[in-house]
């Protein structure tokens, strides 16, 4: 093995991306940051720089042979930890040439860029460099498939973080409901139950970066609703009442959990039961499409999720009370960079690769209340399947 492979392995695995660039006729991915303006390609490439990135940086990597870098003088160490030769550069006009030089006998390259702003999660590359590398002759394609395969295929250690965490906070929902119905005399809102979320995640060694959502009646017709001191509204008999949580353990590289369930104080007016019937069974319709896919070694794509779940609900004559994506990836961030299942804010064409874990979550939302059921959900070589408790009634609170 040659020493620049060698030592690249330890940190990335080269032969599966020059692989699958070999595979999609690409002739390689160009990696470009300035002011760390692009996580993906430090956490992809595996280093994180020893100084304030404040000049550009390129590092690219071949479908065949040795990768090599361009940098400038002022920061001449910038990709010390990576292999490759690095090419110097300090003027605008040296910089140029030089990526001309770097970009020589290449005709497709890959860059963190999506057409028409698609997958703005991989969008990270202006449009000025992308101009600046077509202009050597270079056709710049999409790196969304290739980001999934490196950053959204987790290991067996991150989906046992997911797991557990699934185990807390499926505890701590139900643990929720049952503060909500005990205090139901005596007075409860909306910023309590948050807040006893949130001490309950603590105490449980769980972390998340915002939320929960608590929503009361109307509230729960807001997707995105969080209680705050002027909209926070108490909970009585006879409301509806949404809990979506989402936190992962509270140790580096841990994977999220995150869910939606509903529920009722007392017995739910048959409108509220026939709306969540639907999202419920929209839900299922959409799970039920991955996992005969996965079955069968069938390729499925996230617009064909999105496709299963907002067409059962179309079909019942809700479909412009869905006004969102079917679901998500999942990852070190609750919404990560993988497929995700949509044909509806983008028309999300990326495969839902092995490995890869997302959200199924449609709603319905009217001018009164909303409904949203989410569970997880995990691919696997030949299986997938929900990774947390699944939802099948509302639950009687109190």
């Amino acid at each position: 093995m040659e020493l620049w492979r060698e030592l690249f392995s330890n940190r990335m695995d080269l032969d599966r991306i020059q692989e699958a660039l070999r595979r999609e006729n690409v002739d390689g991915w160009l990696f470009f940051d300035h002011h760390e303006r692009d996580p993906l390609a430090y956490r992809i490439l595996g280093f994180r720089p020893g100084s304030h990135v404040t000049r550009r940086w390129y590092y690219l990597i071949p479908a065949c042979g040795e990768p090599r870098g361009l940098v400038h003088r002022v920061e001449p160490g910038m990709l010390d930890a990576l292999p490759g030769e690095k090419l110097l550069y300090s003027r605008w006009q040296e910089q140029h040439a030089l990526l001309a030089k770097l970009l020589s006998g290449s005709r497709r390259i890959a860059m963190q860029y999506s057409p028409d702003c698609a997958i703005p999660y991989v969008a990270m590359v202006d449009a000025g460099t992308v101009e600046l590398v077509r202009k050597q002759g270079i056709e710049v394609v999409s790196s969304a498939e290739f980001v999934q395969s490196f950053e959204a295929a987790l290991s067996g250690r991150q989906f046992e973080t997911h797991l557990e965490a699934g185990r807390r906070v499926d505890r701590i929902r139900a643990g929720a409901f049952r503060f909500i119905g005990e205090r139901l005399s005596a007075g409860v809102d909306e910023i309590t139950v948050r807040d006893w979320i949130l001490q309950e995640f603590e105490n449980a060694g769980l972390v998340t970066d915002s939320g929960p959502i608590v929503a009361v009646n109307s509230h729960a017709g807001n997707p995105h609703y969080e209680p705050l001191p002027e909209t926070n509204r108490a909970i009585r008999r006879g409301d509806f009442v949404l809990l979506d949580m989402w936190a992962r353990l509270d140790e580096p590289g841990s994977i999220f959990y995150d869910i939606t369930w509903t529920g009722f104080c007392g017995d739910p007016p048959k409108r509220i039961q026939q709306v969540f019937e639907i999202v419920r069974d929209a839900r299922d319709e959409a799970v039920r499409t991955v996992e005969q896919a996965s079955a069968s070694a069938t390729e499925i794509r996230g617009y064909q999720v999105d496709d299963a779940a907002r067409g059962y609900i179309e079909r019942h004559g809700f479909g412009d009370r869905f006004v969102h994506r079917t679901g998500h990836s999942i990852g070190t961030e609750v919404h990560g960079t993988g497929a995700n299942m949509d044909n509806l804010e983008t028309h999300d064409e990326r495969r839902i690769v092995p490995g890869a874990l997302f959200s199924v979550e449609p709603g319905i939302y009217l001018e009164d209340f909303g409904v949203r059921c989410e569970v997880d959900v995990f691919m696997r070589g030949g299986a997938a399947g929900i990774t947390g408790e699944v939802q099948r009634d509302l639950v009687r609170i109190g």
